[in-house]
């Protein structure tokens, strides 16, 4: 069976005991029904906790991109909040006093706020686009593991 934990390019590394290790094929033949009945048993209750393991490691894994993209798009709304403030504090200069040097540094600073705002809004959506909530690696196991148990039961 090939490893169903590997470690490539970004997957996740799940540790394996020795114990996880399929036994090597032997004759049946002079095992009792009980004692065959006992090691199908350990070897899927291991292989279940294993990919338990795999599957909270994964969701870890996503759940940390779903909290940074999140925080991204919280940026966002404050800044965007900021836009609006600043922009009604510039429209109230420019009302008031048309001529005056205020009110030209307010519309700077709303503008500054403006563009912050698009830029933390679109790299949150970018963040929040590479989130994917299925453990791929292990729905992959899984179908290996069904292989595994179909060839160790004939």
């Amino acid at each position: 069976m090939p490893d169903p934990y590997p470690n490539e390019g970004g997957a996740v590394s799940v540790s394996r005991d020795a114990s996880y290790d399929a036994t090597p094929e032997r004759d049946v033949s002079q095992a009792s029904v009980g004692e065959l009945i006992g090691e199908v048993t350990a070897d899927l209750s291991t292989l279940m906790r294993k990919e338990l393991e795999l599957a909270k490691a994964e969701m870890k894994v996503e759940a940390t991109k779903a909290g940074k993209g999140l925080g991204m798009l919280g940026g966002a709304g404050y800044a965007g909040h900021m836009t609006a403030l600043f922009l009604s504090f510039t429209l109230a200069y420019i009302l008031m006093d048309a001529f005056d040097s205020i009110k030209l540094g307010m519309f700077v600073v709303a503008l500054i706020w403006a563009i912050a705002a698009a830029i933390l809004y679109t790299k949150g959506r970018a963040q929040m686009k590479q989130v994917n909530p299925k453990p791929e690696q292990t729905v992959e196991t899984l179908k290996e593991d069904v292989q595994w148990a179909k060839t160790r039961t004939q």
